[in-house]
């Protein structure tokens, strides 16, 4: 089956119906689907169930402080199936899709049981490492008017992270933990790349606010 036909459909419909954020734009899902199209050749997975559910990951998502926030994933997959059976989209790939666009979030927490739901986890995850994840966590962090680091501990050495008030604590919260939780061998090897970047960035930004 060739994808071409239904890719354009894709992004005219994600562009309509996700909810963007500084975090999660279109040019997030473009770098998604990118990194998901790459994963699945070397990992050698369906792809007509992975770039589907890569291009439609986000096209819906709960506030930040909804109490639903969790379910994003689920209202996600549930809207993306429905969307691909109004285009025609083959139906034997519908239940493959929708659990690999619920397993996406890292929030949901659900463990990714296929091959082509990894990959696109491992993918949307990748996206929050290396210098787009230093600049998207600035740029969020920013929005919600967080200073940079704490004064007498930047670098939490001596205190339990709290990302909530902080932006470097995001780091060392979620980002620098990301590596160890992506699954193909692929993801692996760039997740460990983009995180010495940031270990790099961090180490750099001590060298120039440290006494």
């Amino acid at each position: 089956m060739l994808l071409d036909k239904f890719e354009d459909l894709f992004a005219i419909f994600i562009k309509k119906e996700m909810q963007m954020d500084l975090a999660h734009d279109f040019n997030h899902v473009l770098r998604v689907v990118k990194t998901a199209k790459k994963l699945c050749e070397i990992e050698g997975a369906i792809d007509q169930v992975v770039i589907p559910a890569a291009w439609l990951h986000d096209c819906f998502s709960f506030p930040k402080d909804h109490s639903k926030r969790k379910s994003s994933s689920v209202y996600a997959a549930d809207k993306a199936v429905k969307f691909l059976a109004e285009i025609n989209y083959p139906s034997q790939y519908f239940n493959q899709i929708h659990h690999a666009i619920v397993t996406h979030s890292f929030s949901a927490n659900v463990t990714p049981l296929t091959l082509e739901a990894m990959i696109v986890q491992d993918a949307d995850r990748l996206d929050a490492l290396g210098a787009i994840g230093v600049t998207r966590c600035i740029q969020v962090s920013a929005s919600l008017n967080r200073p940079l680091y704490h004064e007498q501990d930047p670098f939490c050495d001596t205190r339990q992270a709290d990302d909530s008030k902080y932006t470097i604590d995001h780091f060392y919260k979620k980002l620098l933990l990301i590596e160890g939780s992506v699954h193909t061998d692929a993801a692996k090897a760039e997740a460990h790349k983009r995180t010495l970047f940031m270990q790099a960035f961090l180490g750099q930004l001590s060298s120039e606010v440290s006494e």
